[in-house]
């Protein structure tokens, strides 16, 4: 059940972005959205793979998860820099505490990493979601509005 939930969670945080890009004027929010938007379509495209929505596909989902990290990669670098934007999610405690944030997005990175080499059935994404969807929900739950 914790996994249904991690990714019911995730599904949703991909229907919601489209609307919160719109109206961002500072230039280093929307990358950063953007960062966070490629992370989130790609864990709905691991999740419906995983919930047999679609069809399992080893290369896209290897690929999606390639995808992932490269983004979370990405992204401890575009939260440096304490920029903000009334339209931003992100709290302030990332800069607070940025060393756990970046902590946190590198745990991202090395979930990831590891899916992104190891997935060669559907069995290995179904496996892969919940540990994935706790690093999400790891930053989320202290970072994000």
């Amino acid at each position: 059940m914790p996994k249904l939930r991690l990714l019911t969670a995730a599904l949703t945080l991909t229907a919601t972005v489209a609307v919160a890009h719109q109206g961002v004027s500072n230039p280093a929010v929307m990358a950063r959205m953007n960062a966070m938007s490629a992370i989130s379509a790609n864990v709905k495209t691991l999740g419906t793979m995983a919930k047999g929505q679609v069809a399992f596909d080893r290369m896209a989902a290897r690929a999606a998860a390639a995808s992932i990290a490269d983004h979370a990669t990405r992204s401890i670098d575009l939260f440096e820099a304490p920029e903000t934007d009334p339209k931003s999610e992100a709290l302030p405690a990332i800069w607070d505490n940025y060393a756990d944030f970046a902590a946190k997005s590198e745990d991202m990175v090395r979930v990831a990493q590891s899916l992104a080499g190891s997935i060669e059935t559907l069995a290995d994404v179904q496996a892969g979601m919940e540990p994935l969807g706790q690093t999400c929900a790891a930053c989320h739950k202290l970072y994000r509005e």
